[in-house]
């Protein structure tokens, strides 16, 4: 196998994964999809747990399929000398390393960053972990429920004037490797016209805190304590999902009085726009529940979809409520390639979540995700040079699987 030139910004660029589970997969999801060659160093005996969970094909589970399209996949043994012997010498051919395992490990390992640029000395190393890597927490772990909560972020998400709720898990891992995913491209940036690699120091307590500056802000300089406030904005109004026919909702926001005033005007009342009680954001943020009972007595007897298609023709953002089969038969989805057809190593075509931009010199993405040590032979013999006989020792050592 030859090295696979795909197009984009990144191509050129080869990224090493030590990543676990989704936020650090993540990074390198973004970084493939800019056209960077990503590689995952995999082990058998230490299967990422989104290629076990309720699944019995690890070539086969959804959750491994959804972040690691486009990916290389090579199995080595790092629990031996000469396991991480190999991966030095790979990381002396990379760009840009991603770690997401547990504090401590890596440099357990000897693959910490000053281990590894002792291999590549411009090295952009990205290590990701709860707390970052200093500080009298930075011995922590833990996954995207946590680093929500700790943030700071969960505190905000609840119905106005109850208890805190949660939200989804899946925020803070894909926010967090969104995060990390930036500053490796500032960090490459910087060697590029430097000459000179970075350590990334990611925190996802800190980047989930990042979410609700204003909030903190407030605390620090007022001492507020800011609870959870539903569907409400502190600089829009209306702000809320309201009921539609049918049992479906629609969620309207109003950024202005110009939005106001023609919101007003779709609902048949262009005189509430000079009302005093709602002709400003402070006059509507102060009767902001009799405006989402003016608005939600309007909108219980539309359509759904047909009101929100005349909202927005108005300049108005407002969108159905949609559950996940409505987002994966959403058209404009489709037709903005938020949604990609790829084929796996066994030649099955799938579909998975595309990059979230579009650009002239987009990557090409036609590969999902790798099936465990798929690519062993290009990246030991391709990129290491290793002889077939070579590669074969090192499979009856147990050093390569």
């Amino acid at each position: 196998m030859s090295r696979r030139m795909r197009g984009g910004p990144l191509q050129g660029v080869r990224v090493i994964e030590l990543t676990k589970v989704w936020a650090g997969p993540c990074v390198g999801k973004l970084l493939a999809y800019l056209g960077a060659e990503v590689i995952r160093i995999e082990s058998e005996g230490s299967l990422d747990v989104t290629r076990t969970y309720g699944v019995a094909d690890i070539n086969n589970a959804p959750g491994f399929q959804s972040v690691n399209p486009e990916k290389l996949s090579v199995q080595v043994n790092m629990k031996t000398e000469e396991g991480i012997a190999i991966i030095h010498d790979l990381l002396a051919k990379s760009d840009i390393l991603v770690e997401n395992l547990r504090p401590g490990a890596v440099k357990r390992l000897g693959l910490d960053y000053e281990a590894v640029k002792a291999s590549r000395p411009d090295i952009v190393y990205v290590s990701m972990g709860m707390f970052g890597t200093e500080g009298p927490l930075s011995y922590q772990t833990g996954y995207a429920p946590c680093f929500a909560a700790l943030g700071g972020l969960s505190s905000r998400v609840g119905y106005e004037g109850g208890s805190p709720e949660g939200m989804n898990v899946r925020y803070a891992d894909s926010t967090f490797g969104a995060a990390a995913t930036y500053g490796a491209l500032v960090a490459l940036l910087h060697r590029r016209r430097t000459g000179v690699g970075q350590f990334v120091d990611v925190s996802a307590v800190e980047c989930m805190s990042s979410m609700i500056g204003d909030t903190l802000m407030d605390f620090a300089l007022n001492g507020a304590i800011t609870g959870c406030d539903g569907n409400r904005h502190a600089q829009m109004a209306p702000h809320g999902v309201y009921p539609c026919l049918n049992d479906e909702w629609i969620s309207i926001a109003v950024g202005g009085d110009a939005q106001w005033a023609a919101l007003a005007q779709a609902m048949g009342k262009p005189e509430l726009a000079t009302q005093a009680a709602f002709c400003s954001l402070e006059a509507r943020k102060a009767h902001e529940a009799e405006l989402d009972a003016l608005v939600s007595a309007w909108t219980a007897g539309r359509d759904a979809s047909e009101l929100a298609a005349e909202l927005q023709q108005c300049g108005i953002a407002a969108a159905r409520s949609q559950s996940s089969l409505d987002l994966v038969a959403d058209p404009l989805l489709w037709a903005r390639g938020f949604y990609q057809e790829v084929s796996d190593g066994a030649g099955q075509s799938k579909t998975t979540l595309g990059p979230s931009w579009t650009m002239d010199r987009a990557a090409s993405i036609s590969h999902g995700a790798p099936r465990l040590g798929e690519h062993n032979a290009y990246v030991l013999g391709d990129i290491l040079g290793l002889s077939g006989e070579e590669q074969r020792a090192l499979f009856d050592r147990g050093i390569a699987r």
